[in-house]
């Protein structure tokens, strides 16, 4: 599937876009170790401790990028989102280009209300900016474009790190 603006793309862009596309999954080599991590994740953000929950995302990252062998990316967990007529920012990718690092941007409160986020959408966020990352570093695109593939892959990544709910599981 093809998103709308593929039309308005350059050549190139079209080239990247397609590349990006056709990956549905990243596979991590090993889930060991991820389960504690998302839980203090979890765990920050349900008490809605900002530099905790930093902690915790900032161990989650470095952890899934040592064990994808792709150079390091920072974390940074801001309070309430930022917001305009435009909607409201989830999170935000900056790749290195001249720092050392690349930096990723996500926000832990709804614009408005102030509320926390919930745990899901929250990591969600989290490795949908570690996407972009992994576009650049790990899958070697010239960009990081938002392509059904691309969903794909932080989906792949969020069910390696919380598997499915059964039914008979309570909530």
């Amino acid at each position: 599937m093809v998103f709308s603006y593929y039309n308005r793309l350059s050549k190139k862009q079209k080239q990247i876009y397609r590349a990006s596309d056709v990956i549905h999954a990243i596979r991590l080599p090993t889930t060991r170790g991820l389960k504690g991590r998302v839980k203090k994740i979890e765990s920050a953000l349900k008490n809605e401790k900002r530099v905790e929950t930093e902690i915790a995302c900032r161990e989650l990252i470095r952890y899934l990028i040592s064990i994808l062998d792709v150079p390091p990316a920072r974390i940074k967990v801001f309070a309430a989102r930022p917001h305009d007529d435009w909607g409201e920012l989830h999170g935000l990718y900056t790749p290195s280009e001249g720092r050392k690092q690349a930096l990723i941007h996500v926000w832990m409160r709804t614009a408005k209300k102030r509320k926390v986020v919930a745990f899901r959408s929250f990591l969600r966020t989290v490795l949908h900016e570690l996407c972009h990352h992994l576009d650049y570093e790990y899958l070697k695109l010239e960009d990081s474009l938002h392509t059904e593939g691309f969903y794909k892959r932080e989906s792949s990544l969020f069910h390696q790190l919380v598997p499915a709910k059964r039914k008979t599981d309570k909530k």
